[in-house]
């Protein structure tokens, strides 16, 4: 099996690459990002691709000719990279590589990250949907997020193979650059708790193991990946043994303002995910791909004691379709 992983510098990236190498099934892994890869890997053949340089990439994804895509091609705002490059980043990569991959004679199948930030949290939204609730993002990054299913999509179409997007709780761990995550590990920690609503998470490893699942698993449709239980925002700030701040409305901007002199930009979906909450249904993900992620309140408190994340050897293979 040829596998092409796009975003492969990311720790996401790097740590499914190093999963996919473990399997003797996969003869083949090819990667490209704009970053270098976050740890070592052994048989991965790996290319520096700026997002915005279309023929590279669909030089690369034509010449490799892939049997599955997983695409990690994703850029979160303040996670590495502005929100400005984050958005043109994003777009450009789901678009030069999956519009490439749809060409290739050999594609399978295609895996793409997606997130829960894709249903939004208007008001009257459901407060845990599942697949079946229509997809309405109520912010940029939910908006990108949505442009890459639609992408992955109409690719999987016209080269009539499924499509498996994978709609992520926020991901966080002590490894991985999450603007949520940075927030939360400030000294002192602004939080809304007249109308906080709880959300879900997703450790890292959570969301790496899933990937490699859905390969095997060749399923053609969205899939919610998240732990399960729920926190606020005081409840997570209290188990780190934080300061909370109440603020209200307006007095968000200069929170944001604040926390961003500190390190720790909010962009706008973290800042949803604080006040409107964000979780979701992940039952038929746990069915499908045979997952048990870790539950929110696990990931929180990793995410305070600054462990050292721990990467179990993969077992079994990736079963083909």
């Amino acid at each position: 099996m040829r596998v092409l992983i796009t975003g492969m510098g990311g720790e996401l990236g790097t740590r499914v690459a190093n999963l996919l190498e473990a399997d003797e099934s996969v003869t083949e892994i090819l990667g490209m990002d704009l970053f270098p890869p976050r740890r070592r890997i052994f048989r991965s053949e790996f290319h520096r691709v700026e997002p915005t340089d279309r023929r590279k990439a669909v030089h690369l994804v034509r010449d490799f000719d892939p049997e599955v895509i997983v695409h990690l091609g994703v850029f979160e705002p303040h996670s590495r990279t502005s929100p400005s490059e984050a958005r043109r980043g994003t777009a450009a990569s789901a678009v030069s590589v999956l519009g490439a991959a749809a060409q290739c004679p050999s594609l399978r199948s295609i895996v793409v990250r997606s997130g829960i930030e894709v249903y939004g949290r208007s008001r009257g939204a459901p407060t845990r949907p599942d697949e079946s609730v229509p997809i309405a993002p109520t912010s940029p990054f939910g908006e990108s997020l949505a442009h890459v299913e639609q992408v992955a999509v109409e690719a999987g179409e016209v080269a009539d193979v499924p499509v498996t997007a994978l709609r992520f709780a926020p991901i966080v761990g002590p490894s991985i650059p999450s603007p949520l995550g940075r927030y939360l590990r400030l000294p002192a920690v602004f939080v809304d708790p007249v109308s906080e609503l709880p959300f879900s998470l997703l450790h890292q490893e959570g969301a790496c193991q899933a990937m490699v699942a859905a390969i095997g698993a060749g399923y053609d449709g969205p899939l919610n990946v998240v732990g399960p239980g729920a926190v606020t925002a005081t409840q997570a700030v209290l188990m780190g043994r934080r300061i909370p701040i109440p603020v209200i409305g307006p007095g968000w901007l200069a929170a944001g303002a604040l926390a961003e002199l500190q390190g720790a930009p909010l962009p706008p979906h973290s800042r949803e995910l604080l006040v409107r909450g964000c979780t979701a249904d992940g039952s038929e993900a746990r069915s499908v791909l045979g997952i048990d992620p870790r539950s929110t309140h696990d990931v929180v408190a990793q995410l305070y004691r600054w462990e050292i994340v721990d990467h179990p050897a993969p077992t079994g293979q990736v079963a083909p379709r």
